[in-house]
């Protein structure tokens, strides 16, 4: 519901923050402004909220234009006035210089704010640029009396206009360009050109026009309107990619042939003024309003229209208290939802909606008769001026109440784009939709918007329940469904409930009229519910609840498929098991690969599909516990089916084999297997599985005692020989072959005694029990070990020689041999030890000569001033210097005994010293054998310390070939040594 209401106006931050001394500054202006709001939203601010500018012109005001912050002001005969608004503080006062009696008919200034056109009722036109104090007449333009400028929004900058159309008093149009800069010595001119393109008439006579406006299309398409005073041309053409800089010369060119499209009112009040609405800065604009003297011409602009840019057009009339004799109409301003009209004492304003007034603002007359209303492109402004003052309008909100309109024109999508920000708005807004659309029978939708208002669930849940209409309900409830918020579980409980009986009820009504297609559609509808990813929580708490439902109807199929979708696999396999579908309860097992199912539902299986179910094992690989297996193998191998055997060893052998399990108890069962149904392949099993006890993974025991019991001897030799029980393994050898029993007595490689003992086995086995001569020589001949002498006692009595002679033989002539063996050895003994007696003669007699001067190896002082040693080699060395040398590359044993070996030399030293200083005179024969004793201990001493560390030349000797892979630095104290250097 709307209605007027009187609000005070309301000062905004630039006019409490800008103050203009002595022209131009914003004040609150005390009148009062109207506007219409919802009635509970009293408090808001008013659409049209009007400002008195705080400024006294020293002279008359003639004429104002603003564009884009630049406010621009004919003062009195010769005076202009520039303020930018954005420094009101500083304004820019030019003095025209104008002699003559002309005056200033009219200002153009265009989108940037730069560029001053300056219209004088001599058929003058001047220009001024905003970077520039200096006015410059337009040469080419003299002898026009300008009425109208359409500016390039598309090429227009701060140094050029670029191509721009200007309208005449007499109706012609003209094509021209303004440049900025101050031009040649031989053209100072800004004009650029100025050619005539087109000329307007009404009733065959020229007409003045009134307004020009260019807009750009799609697909480089151009629009130009024209207006005189009681017509509308519309001039449409294309300009080529590129050449807009060469003007609209080709619009009209193409236009010349045909009339041009316009529209006539026959009311003329002798001028026309007409306003367009932008949403955006440099975009396409939306509607237009023209003000002629039928009323206001209102419509959108559509420029996908081939012909035409006008569309939706229709023409308010002026109300009665608008006389065109006494109070014609002076400017108009459209904004989004408005027009603004400006009468010569008040400003109304009428909504493009309805057509209807929904503000009047009554001027007093003390400021005198209003004017123009101009409105900034930019700022979105809208100026008043009179004589002697100005005024300003913000629009604040505009789209505050459009909703309501377009709710009454049952416009739903637009009144809901109106009030998206208003929630208690886009309520009433829905629930008015619904409630139509209920009325107009389309229950989904208004099922739809039902959902989204806050109307009481209940009411519409009867609403559509007494209208039996189920589809709208369940899509009521659907909807109500995805609005809840998750923490509200009750009710999205109850919606899941009441939905799944909804669906059932219809897949039910579905069924039993036989329509395959429509019930097919339903079935996938309520299994997408069912899979819903939003509602998975509630539907699996409450899943007993469903299932009770879905059994009660019938429904098996929804049932199993609800079952997949809650990843309840086991009520799944259980209800194909039980309708002994094994295949598929199988595909449901392999399809989610869940390891607890497979134990449990592999012996049922098994018994009915054993093959597919051992594929299905082998496919899940290490997945799958075969140990958890084994039950399910041994419960029905047992029972004797062939297949299932089978397969339980195909299985068992691909766990061994492929997946190299180690379990015993898997290769248990399978020796088990083999031993029972598969002896061809149990020895190559035990061969295959390792000859050492570390390598194989079953029992021996267990093997041996299965084995044994099934009466396999060679798997029983076989596992003796991994056991190391070889005379068990020959003695079960002899009892099957000889030459098995030949390959077990050579295996105690390392035991001499055993493998002597093995063979007499084997050759007592063989004279014994074969009584075979010859194979008894032949096991002679194998092994190195026996003798003639050993097998004999083996042999009859009644045995002649002749059996043996060749063996006999054969052994006294390696005894023969081995003597002359030691023989030799002896001789060449007895020869060593006396060459070794004359090098020790001669070592005797041997001596080195010393000279004088000769020097230490290692310290490289003079030798003879301290002991020394001398060696073969010719090296000399200091016994301290050695001792350092030889210390480091010692054995730790070695060390310990050089240590024991100077505390002994010590110690026999100290004891010398001290018998020789306390021995009497009348005891020198005891002394005497003391001493011999004591240095008879310290000779040995000495001689052990000089087998350490003197037995070989430290540079020649085997210790400096040992060092050669040690560092010359040692690495703990390369570091050191490395500073030491710097």
């Amino acid at each position: 519901m709307l209605r007027y209401i009187v609000a005070s106006c309301h000062t905004d931050i630039a006019s409490r923050n800008i103050a203009m001394q002595p022209y131009f500054s914003y004040r609150v202006c005390d009148c009062l402004c109207a506007g219409f709001v919802n009635v509970r939203l009293e408090e808001e601010k008013p659409i049209f909220n009007k400002q008195r500018i705080d400024f006294t012109p020293p002279e008359k005001i003639n004429h104002l234009a603003v564009c884009n912050n630049q406010l621009c002001m004919s003062l009195g005969k010769d005076t202009l006035l520039r303020i930018d608004l954005a420094k009101p503080d500083q304004p820019n006062q030019i003095e025209l210089g104008r002699k003559d009696d002309s005056r200033v008919h009219r200002l153009f200034l265009d989108p940037t704010g730069s560029h001053l056109l300056i219209s004088l009722s001599s058929c003058e036109c001047l220009y001024l640029n905003r970077n520039t104090q200096k006015v410059r007449p337009l040469s080419r333009w003299r002898g026009h009396l300008v009425e109208s400028v359409g500016w390039n929004k598309l090429l227009g900058s701060d140094s050029s206009t670029g191509p721009v159309l200007v309208g005449t008093s007499h109706g012609l149009i003209f094509e021209a360009e303004i440049s900025a800069s101050e031009g040649s010595l031989f053209n100072n001119n800004p004009d650029q050109y100025f050619r005539q393109v087109h000329s307007l008439e009404e009733d065959g006579r020229p007409a003045p026009v009134c307004c020009i406006e260019i807009e750009r299309g799609w697909e480089n398409k151009f629009f130009i309107i024209a207006t005189t005073r009681k017509r509308l041309f519309q001039f449409v053409g294309k300009v080529a990619e590129g050449t807009e800089q060469q003007g609209f010369s080709s619009i009209f060119a193409q236009n010349q042939d045909l009339l041009p499209s316009f529209q006539e009112f026959p009311v003329n009040m002798g001028y026309s003024e007409i306003t367009l609405y932008t949403s955006k800065l440099r975009s396409s604009p939306k509607a237009f309003a023209w003000m002629m003297g039928n009323g206001v011409l209102y419509g959108q602009l559509d420029s996908v229209r081939p012909d035409s840019l006008l569309s939706d057009v229709q023409v308010w009339e002026y109300t009665p208290d608008i006389d065109l004799s006494f109070n014609k109409p002076i400017s108009i301003v459209l904004t989004q939802f408005h027009f603004l009209l400006l009468l010569p004492d008040r400003v109304k304003a009428i909504c493009t909606l309805n057509g209807q007034e929904v503000y009047e603002d009554v001027f007093p007359d003390k400021f005198g008769a209003l004017r123009r209303m101009i409105k900034d492109p930019v700022g979105g402004l809208v100026w008043i001026y009179t004589e002697k003052a100005v005024f300003r309008y913000h629009i604040q909100r505009e789209s505050r109440d459009v909703w309501q309109m377009y709710m009454g024109m049952s416009k739903f999508d637009l009144a809901k784009e109106y009030c998206r920000d208003r929630p208690e708005c886009m309520d009433m807004v829905l629930a008015k939709e619904a409630e139509h659309c209920f009325q107009n029978k389309r229950y989904i939708e208004s099922a739809k918007c039902y959902a989204l208002t806050q109307n009481y669930f209940e009411e519409i849940a009867l609403k559509f329940i007494e209208a039996k209409q189920e589809d709208a309900l369940k899509e009521f409830l659907l909807k109500k469904l995805n609005n809840l918020k998750p923490n509200e579980r009750t009710q999205i409980t109850l919606l899941v409930t009441w939905l799944a009986e909804l669906y059932l009820n219809r897949i039910g009504q579905l069924e039993s009229d036989c329509n395959a297609v429509v019930f097919q559609e339903t079935r996938d509808e309520f299994r997408q519910f069912l899979g819903s990813s939003k509602h998975k929580e509630c539907l699996f708490n409450n899943r007993g609840t469903i299932y009770d439902l879905l059994a009660s109807h019938g429904n098996v199929d929804d049932m199993v498929y609800f079952s997949v979708v809650m990843q309840d696999y086991e009520r799944v396999i259980s209800h194909y098991c039980q309708h002994d579908d094994f295949t598929a309860a199988l595909e449901v097992l392999s399809k989610h690969c869940d390891e607890k199912l497979f134990y449990k539902f592999s012996p049922v299986l098994m018994q009915h599909i054993p093959k597919k179910v051992v594929d299905a094992w082998i496919q899940m690989g290490k997945r799958l516990d075969p140990k958890k297996l084994i039950p399910a193998l041994m419960n029905y191998s047992q029972m004797g089916s062939t297949q299932q055997i089978n397969e339980t060893i195909r299985y068992m052998e691909f766990c061994v084999y492929e997946l190299t399990v180690t379990e015993e108890a898997i290769h248990n069962y399978l020796l088990s297997l083999y031993a029972k149904y598969r002896p061809d392949s149990l020895l190559s099993y035990l061969e295959q599985a390792g000859m050492h006890s570390s390598e194989i993974h079953y029992d021996l025991k267990y093997a041996l005692r299965l084995c044994a019991e099934n009466g396999y001897l060679k798997a029983c030799v076989l596992v003796y020989k991994i056991m190391e029980l070889y005379e068990e393994a020959v003695d079960l050898a002899l009892k099957v072959d000889v030459d098995l029993a030949k390959s077990c007595a050579d295996l105690p490689e390392d035991d001499e005694e055993l493998r002597k003992k093995l063979w007499l086995k084997i050759a007592k086995h063989v004279v014994q029990e074969e009584k075979d001569v010859k194979k008894a020589m032949n096991c002679l001949s194998s092994c190195n070990l026996l003798k003639i002498e050993d097998i004999l006692p083996f042999f009859p009595d009644f045995v002649t020689i002749d059996h043996f002679k060749e063996a006999i033989c054969g052994s006294l002539e390696e005894y023969n041999q081995h003597i002359e063996e030691l023989k030799q050895e002896m001789e060449e003994a007895t020869e060593s030890a006396k060459r070794i007696r004359e090098d020790i003669q001669e070592m005797r007699n041997k001596y080195g000569v010393v000279d004088s001067q000769e020097k230490c190896a290692s310290c490289d002082f003079p030798l003879l001033n301290r002991p020394f040693y001398l060696f073969l080699c010719g090296h000399m060395f200091h016994y301290d210097c050695l001792f350092q040398e030889v210390t480091p590359h010692l054995s730790v044993y070695k060390l310990s005994r050089l240590e024991e070996l100077q505390k002994k030399l010590a110690a026999a030293t100290q004891s010398s010293k001290s018998r020789h200083r306390a021995a009497p005179k009348d005891e020198g024969d005891t002394a005497s054998l003391g001493k011999a004793s004591a240095g008879t201990s310290r000779e040995q001493v000495k001689s052990d310390i000089d087998d350490i560390i003197a037995c070989e030349c430290v540079y020649c000797g085997e210790l400096m070939i040992k060092s050669i892979d040690k560092p010359f630095i040692d690495p703990d104290k390369f570091e050191e040594e490395k500073s030491s250097w710097l």
